[in-house]
């Protein structure tokens, strides 16, 4: 991911330079990070990162974005199953002032929260207090929101549930996919943290309370969530197909396959009843509890992705087969699970 063109400017104290440790394990934060490690008024103190995992075919060891990035930037690396007093003596050696988080995947003690004198803050891809929680990129997709966003909050012992410092809006596109939108949101922390920086590095920053009564969660993902579930409806399963994407995916199954949907688009057609299947010309069609779906992509196990068309030459579909489809299990809910 690469950041555009914004500009360097921070109203603090230059005679001081300010240190930061970062702490996260996603790609989504490179453009937050390539951003401030050009700032002068800063510098990035250390990081620390969740270990090295295996990955690929060859289940080889390997070093996940930010380690990588860190590494090649030539900054203080850490990588600890999980941070103790020795990372917390780390950073109170090195002296930073503050800690910012983003997709670290861990949750953190108070003594950890307290350990800079300015605090730790983490930014979060979603307009909280909506989707606290694991996924909340592929989620707000998948349910339909015509806005997102990031939020930069205080952290608190309370998963997501800090209060708020300030927030950037992204527009969901109907042609996003959860790849497309993850894009987005990295960029979209450039613009947040220029808002925000001077008041976190002054200490005079505004707090602004979630309100309860609106918060969501969203779980974690599971593979199993792959599983296109006809008793959506239409439009809802083609939200679903573009934030699941790259992973988990969508598929149905036909004569124990799983086979794979690429893309579709959800039509107003009644005529079908869920996972009832029609094929006319080159075209397949599948029924869902309201409309039906349009697959335009497909691919067959050991297969690549092809054009319906394509596909229905050398796999046969036949219309009135009925698709057995299982209950899909709930992407949001009140209370965190």
């Amino acid at each position: 991911m690469k950041s555009g063109a914004y500009s360097l400017s921070i109203f603090v104290d230059k005679s001081k330079s300010r240190k930061i440790v970062f702490c996260g394990s996603d790609e989504i934060a490179l453009p937050m990070l390539e951003y401030l490690n050009q700032l002068q008024a800063i510098s990035l103190a250390g990081v620390l990162s969740q270990p090295d995992r295996r990955s690929g075919r060859g289940k080889q060891l390997k070093a996940n974005p930010i380690k990588q990035w860190a590494m090649a930037n030539n900054l203080d690396v850490r990588t600890p199953q999980s941070p103790t007093r020795y990372e917390i003596d780390w950073i109170k050696e090195i002296d930073a002032d503050l800690v910012l988080v983003m997709a670290y995947g861990h949750i953190l003690n108070q003594a950890f929260l307290d350990c800079t004198p300015l605090g730790c803050y983490n930014l979060h891809a979603s307009l909280l207090p909506a989707y606290r929680g694991a996924s909340p990129i592929e989620t707000s997709l998948a349910i339909g929101e015509k806005t997102t966003g990031v939020t930069l909050m205080r952290m608190v012992r309370k998963m997501d549930a800090g209060p708020i410092i300030g927030q950037e809006k992204v527009t969901i596109s109907q042609d996003d996919l959860g790849s497309t939108l993850r894009t987005k949101l990295a960029e979209a922390c450039i613009p947040l943290i220029i808002n925000n920086l001077e008041a976190l590095l002054s200490g005079n920053r505004d707090e602004k309370l979630q309100i309860e009564e609106y918060v969501t969660y969203c779980r974690k993902l599971k593979k199993e969530d792959s599983h296109l579930d006809f008793s959506l409806d239409a439009k809802q399963l083609a939200c679903r197909v573009r934030a699941f994407h790259s992973w988990p995916g969508s598929m149905f199954f036909h004569n124990e396959k799983s086979l794979r949907v690429g893309s579709c688009k959800a039509l107003d057609d009644q005529g079908l009843k869920p996972g009832e299947i029609r094929v006319e010309h080159s075209d397949l069609f599948i029924g869902t509890a309201k409309g039906s779906l349009q697959i335009l992509q497909m691919q067959k196990p050991g297969g690549k992705m092809l054009s319906t068309p394509d596909f229905l030459r050398g796999y046969s579909l036949k219309s009135g087969t009925e698709i057995k489809f299982f209950k899909s299990e709930p992407l949001i809910s009140k209370n965190f699970n």
